[in-house]
């Protein structure tokens, strides 16, 4: 049965990443407004996220003949591939690296020498915000790696994160549409951030910054980051903070086309029609990982008895890294529900997967981690300690002991994690 409920929970999940496909959803918004591809004397493309290679070739089949402009597409080094007609940049992901930031230098290229007659056509999905490292005048990009380093590490939630991201870059919260102007801008955004915010995701380059200036300051104060942040960075932010909001308008118009909801809606979909109840423990699933694992076990311990039953959720949760080991929140929530539930079994057969929609987990191979009743023992007979793996923050090398990790490579597309948690 074991064997069985994992085919299902990774049957389950495919579901979901399908759902967000970039390239089906680019192609139905742009079938709706069709007309502003018509109603422009040029068409440019900037693309940028884990989904941009296929949101790209979607985009480029809509343009009319004779209108193609300046395409520039920016991925992670994994969904890398040629596409005629772009010109397609390979970068760093999560940690910024240099390439991601002359990447960026183009992007500003195409979009700053748009005519008012032309459209600029952006493309946005999950991971553009660490793809597109820009930082503002007066910080080096080594110093806006740290920063985003740091962030990663703190346990700080993607919209925290984000806030500051934006504080610190000339292309995020709404530098690019400003750059657009005066040319028309449409942006298709895929979204991976809680309530599906326009002005979080990918750091919002699109989206004019709402937040007040000083809120960057206060997140990396509350997250107890002051000391260890870059002069520089630190000298911005209090700059930033004494500074008026930007009230700076544009012309760029921003489309949802995708998001960790309808994936959400298609696992429940499919797992109902392979004869699962379903139950949504949370629609976004947000904290620390412990608290997610936690509330996993409590569902299934509360879950009727005599069906089985498919407990799902999306979202990001976050770890607060203390050790050294290597891993993803995905991985470290999978661990830590199977640790739980070997010291407290539930009564009945199981199957836990976690995983991120765009097939990598933190800086790793992996996209998560997938555990039954026997993962515990597994890791148990090979002689290491759980504790010891959890303690040093190393999700991946327990889970790969015992043949745990959830592996897919790139898919292409990225709306955040899924989770599936199956009751026999």
């Amino acid at each position: 049965m074991i064997d069985d409920l994992a085919a299902d929970a990774r049957e389950i999940f495919r579901h979901g990443v399908a759902a967000a496909d970039p390239h089906d959803a680019v192609l139905s918004a742009l079938r709706v407004h069709n007309d502003m591809l018509h109603e422009v004397t040029r068409v440019h493309i900037i693309a940028a996220g884990k989904g941009a290679c296929p949101m790209t070739e979607a985009a480029l089949s809509r343009v009319p003949a004779g209108k193609l402009g300046n395409v520039v597409v920016v991925t992670n080094y994994e969904n890398v591939r040629e596409i005629a007609g772009a010109v397609v940049h390979g970068a760093s992901h999560p940690l910024p690296d240099a390439a991601g930031a002359e990447a960026a230098r183009a992007v500003e290229t195409v979009a700053g020498k748009a005519r008012a007659s032309e459209l600029v056509l952006c493309l946005i999905s999950g991971g553009a915000s660490a793809l597109l490292p820009a930082p503002v005048d007066g910080i080096t990009l080594e110093e806006k790696m740290r920063a985003n380093d740091l962030l990663l590490k703190s346990g700080a939630d993607i919209v925290a994160m984000n806030t500051v991201r934006k504080a610190l870059s000339r292309l995020k919260g709404g530098g690019l549409a400003r750059l657009i102007a005066p040319a028309q801008g449409v942006a298709l955004i895929l979204s991976d951030v809680p309530g599906d915010d326009l002005s979080i995701i990918a750091s919002g380059p699109t989206v004019s910054d709402t937040a007040p200036p000083v809120r960057a300051l206060e997140i990396v104060r509350s997250l107890g980051l002051e000391n260890d942040m870059p002069e520089s960075v630190m000298r911005h932010l209090e700059a930033r903070a004494a500074a008026k909001p930007d009230s700076e308008a544009h012309t760029t118009e921003n489309l949802l086309v995708g998001s960790n909801r309808i994936s959400l809606e298609a696992m429940m979909t499919f797992a109902a029609r392979k004869g699962y109840r379903t139950d949504v423990l949370a629609e976004w699933l947000a904290g620390d990982v412990q608290a997610a694992a936690e509330a996993f076990r409590e569902a299934a311990r509360a879950a009727e008895p005599d069906k089985p039953v498919a407990i799902l959720s999306g979202g990001e949760t976050s770890v607060h890294v203390t050790g050294t080991g290597k891993g993803g929140r995905n991985q470290e929530l999978a661990l830590r529900l199977a640790a739980l539930c070997e010291s407290s079994p539930l009564p009945r057969e199981w199957v836990f997967l976690s995983g991120g929609t765009d097939g990598r987990d933190g800086p790793t191979d992996a996209a998560g981690g997938i555990v039954t009743p026997k993962t515990i023992q597994r890791i148990s007979a090979s002689g290491e300690s759980v504790d010891a793996y959890l303690a040093n923050n190393d999700a991946y090398h327990a889970l790969n002991v015992a043949d745990a990790l959830l592996m897919t490579g790139a898919t292409g597309t990225n709306v955040a994690d899924l989770q599936v948690l199956l009751l026999g």
